[in-house]
């Protein structure tokens, strides 16, 4: 699948999210929901260690507020655009969501949840799937990460 012109400028705000995420001393990755219109619904960063909070990623972040802009859980027709591929924890809350789309960045071979390590995302032994694009601007989200956590060693 090839990403829009939508998922590019959404992921353009969230490379902005993770850099921010790295100035607070978070691991940088931003995240963007978008409208089944394209439009903005919601956004986050990872803050689990401002907020002291393990499921404060920025998938989740972001799932959050879109869910309150809408006044519904249920993001179906929504596209979840993130520069690191979900964990588990974030591929479980995307599903449960019914978020139609996700579209990320850099792959995780440690812990991606989307194609790499697993892919709860699409697993047909569940209830609900998403179509997949990943790889999107993933030299600029994969360089972004190396730097971070080079600078914590």
């Amino acid at each position: 699948m090839t990403p829009s012109p939508a998922d590019l400028a959404a992921m353009g705000r969230a490379l902005r999210l993770a850099d921010e995420a790295a100035e607070a001393g978070e691991v940088p990755v931003g995240a963007v929901v978008l409208g089944a219109d394209g439009a903005v619904l919601g956004e986050g960063r990872n803050r689990r260690e401002e907020t002291h909070d393990p499921s404060a990623h920025a998938e989740v972040v972001a799932m959050r507020e879109a869910a309150a802009a809408i006044g519904s859980w249920n993001l179906e027709g929504c596209t979840l655009v993130v520069t690191l591929e979900p964990c588990v924890m974030c591929a479980g809350t995307l599903l449960q969501a019914h978020v139609s789309r996700l579209v990320f960045g850099a792959w995780d071979d440690k812990a991606g949840a989307a194609g790499s390590r697993y892919d709860v995302v699409r697993d047909r032994r569940l209830p609900a799937r998403a179509e997949v694009v990943g790889g999107v601007r993933e030299e600029e989200t994969t360089r972004r990460l190396r730097a971070f956590f080079e600078r914590r060693r």
